[in-house]
C-alpha cells in the first residue's frame, strides 16, 4: 500500500470523518483548555456536551476556518502522484516520487474552484489566456472568483505565452478596484470577499549544502521558494554539512538537494525541484532511501519544515 509516498507491505487505514470538514495538515482539530471557555459572547455562555450552544437557535458554534496555502493531508485529493520502490536495488532502497506541487490549469480556472484540499501555491498556465472571457476581479489583490492565469497576465507575472505563477491567499478585502493592464480589463467590486495575490516563479541554482532555513523559511500565511536547480553528486556530499532530517517532511535544517534525492524527487545527477515550506513538526522520522540515511529529531526547539516535489 502506498502511504503518503512510502510503500508499506502491511497497512490498515483508519478513517475519521469530520463534519464540518477539518483535519487540515498543520492545524490541530481543537485547542487545549476548559470546554466552552472561548465561546462567542452572542452565545450567552451556553454550553452543551462540552460544545458552545445557543439556546434560541438550537445550534452549535463552528469556528471559522483559517486560510492557509498548505496542502490537506488527504491522499484521495493529491494529484499527479506516483511513488514506487525497486526491489532489484535493495542496497540503496530506491524510492521514486513524481508528485508535483505545480498544478496545470486552464485559462478559465478560478482560484476558488481549484484551491480546495490541494496545494494552493503554484500553477502552470497555458498560452492564449488574453483571449479568454474568464473574468478577473480586482487589481493587485484579486477576488477568489478570478481566473488564476488572467490575473497573472494582468499583473504582469506572465504573458500570453503562459508560464508559472505563485499564489498567496490574503484573506478578506473590503473592495476590489478595476483596471486595464496587459490587455486584461478587470472588474471592480465593492463588497468584502476573500482575496489572493500573484507572484513570479523564479529559478535559483543552489549547492548541495543549501537549506530552506537559509533560502526561504516558512512564514504564515505562506512562503514561496524559488524553483531550485540542484547540482550533481549531492549524494556524496558530507552529511555533517549537508544533513537530511526526516522522511517526506524534512526539517528546514536539511539540505534541500540531498532531501530531494532521499525523497526520490531527483536522482544524483541533479535537476529541478519545487520546495514547499511548512510549519515545524514535533517529530522527524529517520530512514534510508536512495543511498542516503536521514536523521530523526524529536521536539526541536525552533526551526520549520519543508516538503520537496518533482518538476516534470
Amino acid at each position: 500500500m502506498n502511504i503518503w509516498g512510502q510503500i508499506w507491505p502491511k497497512a490498515v487505514y483508519l478513517v475519521c470523518n469530520y463534519s464540518p470538514k477539518g483535519n487540515w495538515w498543520g492545524h490541530a482539530p481543537y485547542k487545549h483548555g476548559r470546554p466552552c471557555s472561548a465561546c462567542p459572547p452572542s452565545f450567552g455562555g451556553g454550553c452543551r456536551e462540552n460544545l458552545c450552544y445557543k439556546e434560541e437557535s438550537d445550534g452549535y458554534y463552528t469556528p471559522r476556518e483559517e486560510e492557509t496555502n498548505e496542502i490537506e493531508r488527504q491522499q484521495s485529493q493529491v494529484h499527479d502522484t506516483h511513488v514506487r520502490t525497486r526491489s532489484d536495488d535493495s542496497s540503496r532502497n530506491e524510492v521514486i516520487s513524481t508528485q508535483q506541487m505545480s498544478q496545470i490549469v486552464s485559462c478559465e480556472v478560478r482560484l476558488r474552484d481549484q484551491c480546495k484540499g490541494t496545494t494552493c501555491n503554484r500553477y502552470e498556465c497555458p498560452a492564449g489566456c488574453v483571449d479568454s472571457k474568464a473574468k478577473v476581479i480586482g487589481s493587485v489583490h484579486y477576488e477568489m472568483q478570478s481566473s488564476i492565469c488572467r490575473a497573472a497576465i494582468h499583473y504582469g507575472i506572465i504573458d500570453n505565452d503562459g508560464g508559472w505563477v505563485d499564489i498567496t491567499r490574503q484573506g478578506r478585502k473590503h473592495y476590489f478596484i478595476k483596471s486595464n493592464r496587459n490587455g486584461i480589463q478587470t472588474i471592480g467590486k465593492y463588497q468584502s470577499a476573500n482575496s489572493f495575490t500573484v507572484s513570479k516563479v523564479t529559478v535559483q541554482a543552489v549547492t548541495c549544502e543549501t537549506t530552506v532555513e537559509q533560502l526561504c523559511p516558512f512564514h504564515k500565511p505562506a512562503s514561496h521558494c524559488p524553483r531550485i536547480y540542484c547540482p550533481r553528486n549531492c549524494m556524496q556530499a558530507n552529511p555533517h554539512y549537508a544533513r537530511v532530517i526526516g522522511t517526506r517532511v524534512y526539517s528546514d535544517l536539511s539540505s534541500i538537494c540531498r532531501a530531494a534525492v532521499h525523497a526520490g524527487v531527483v536522482r544524483n545527477h541533479g535537476g529541478y525541484v519545487d520546495v514547499m515550506p511548512v510549519d515545524k513538526r514535533k517529530t522527524y522520522i529517520a530512514s534510508f532511501q536512495n543511498g542516503i540515511f536521514s536523521e530523526s529529531l524529536q521536539n526541536p526547539p525552533g526551526g520549520k519544515a519543508f516538503r520537496v516535489f518533482a518538476v516534470v
